[in-house]
C-alpha cells in the first residue's frame, strides 16, 4: 500500500497519463513507446505494459464479465478479478487482498494462502455479495489493521481465534526478509553534437521496452574523452542495481538496430526509467 507521501508524489503522473489516455480505446491505439513514456515516474513498468496489452484486448473483444475471464487479462490477479466481478456484475467470487487476508488470517489463525482461499470461498454469502465484500475490505482497512488493530471495536472479535489467543501480531505471518543481491552494470553515456545514444531494451525483463544507456561498449565508437560519473543505485523488488555511468564524448558511434541518437534536450522526456531520467537531466 502506498504511503501518503508516495501518493502525493505519483498523483501528477497518473493525472498526466489519464489526460493523454482518457478511454480504453485511446490507450489501445497508442504506440507502446508513448504509453511507457507517460508511465515513466510511476515505477513497475511491467504494469504499464500489461495495462496497454489489456486495453488492446478489451478494445477488440469487450470487457469480460466473469472473474475467471477477467483474471486472464494481462496483469490482473485472482483477487482483483474477483473484486471487479463482484462490484460490476454481482458474481459470488472470493477476494483475498491484503485487508481481507488479514481479517481471515486472524479470525481463523491461518497463514497458509491456499487454506485462506478455501476459507474465503466457504464464507461467501448467497446474497448481498457486494455489501459483504466491501465490509470485509473496510474491516481490514479500519479495524483489523496491520499494526495496533482495534480489537475492542471489532464486530467479529468473539469469533476471532487470534484475538482469543492474544496472537494477532502473528497473523498473517510476515514474509521472511532476505538480503537483496546486487547487480552491477556499466552505463555508457555517449554524447555527440548535443545528442545522446539510447538503447531500447527487450520487451521482456527489466525495464522492458524502455530506453536506457548501452551497457556494452563497441569497438566502432570513436571516444574522444571520457570520465566516470557518480554511481547510480536503484532498488527493485528482488535486487538492487548499481550502475557506473561513463560519460563519453564521441566523434562517431554507429547505432545498433535497437539504438538511436536523441537530442539531449528531449531525452529526459522519452520513455526512460526514472534513474536514467535523473541522470539525463543532470547532464
Amino acid at each position: 500500500m502506498l504511503q501518503q507521501t508516495q501518493v502525493a508524489t505519483v498523483i501528477p503522473y497518473y493525472d498526466r497519463f489519464l489526460k493523454r489516455f482518457p478511454t480504453v480505446h485511446t490507450l489501445a491505439n497508442a504506440p507502446q513507446e508513448d504509453v511507457l513514456r507517460l508511465w515513466s515516474g510511476l515505477g513497475y513498468y511491467a504494469r504499464g505494459r500489461n495495462l496497454h496489452r489489456a486495453a488492446r484486448l478489451i478494445a477488440k473483444r469487450g470487457f469480460p464479465r466473469t472473474a475467471e475471464a477477467i483474471a486472464e487479462l494481462p496483469g490482473v490477479g485472482r483477487s482483483t478479478a474477483a473484486a471487479i466481478a463482484v462490484f460490476a456484475y454481482g458474481e459470488r467470487a472470493a477476494i483475498l487482498d491484503g485487508n481481507a487476508k488479514r481479517v481471515l488470517s486472524r479470525s481463523f489463525a491461518l497463514s497458509d494462502e491456499d487454506q485462506l482461499w478455501r476459507v474465503a470461498e466457504r464464507l461467501l454469502p448467497k446474497r448481498d455479495i457486494e455489501t459483504y465484500t466491501q465490509a470485509l475490505m473496510d474491516l481490514g482497512a479500519t479495524i483489523c489493521t496491520r499494526a495496533k488493530p482495534r480489537c475492542g471495536d471489532c464486530p467479529v472479535k468473539g469469533d476471532c481465534v487470534a484475538h482469543e489467543q492474544g496472537s494477532t501480531a502473528r497473523f498473517p505471518a510476515p514474509r521472511a526478509k532476505r538480503a537483496l543481491p546486487m547487480r552491477k552494470v556499466t552505463w555508457w553515456v555517449l554524447l555527440k553534437e548535443g545528442r545522446v545514444l539510447l538503447e531500447k531494451r527487450p520487451s521482456a525483463g527489466l525495464w522492458g521496452g524502455l530506453l536506457t544507456f548501452p551497457e556494452i561498449a563497441h569497438a566502432s565508437w570513436r571516444v574522444r574523452s571520457r570520465r566516470t560519473l557518480p554511481i547510480v543505485e536503484h532498488g527493485f523488488t528482488h535486487f538492487r542495481l548499481r550502475a557506473t555511468p561513463i560519460l563519453c564524448a564521441v566523434g562517431a558511434a554507429r547505432p545498433a538496430k535497437n539504438q538511436r541518437w536523441i537530442a539531449l534536450s528531449q531525452a529526459a522526456r522519452a520513455a526512460v526509467p526514472t534513474p536514467v531520467k535523473k541522470l539525463l537531466i543532470g547532464l
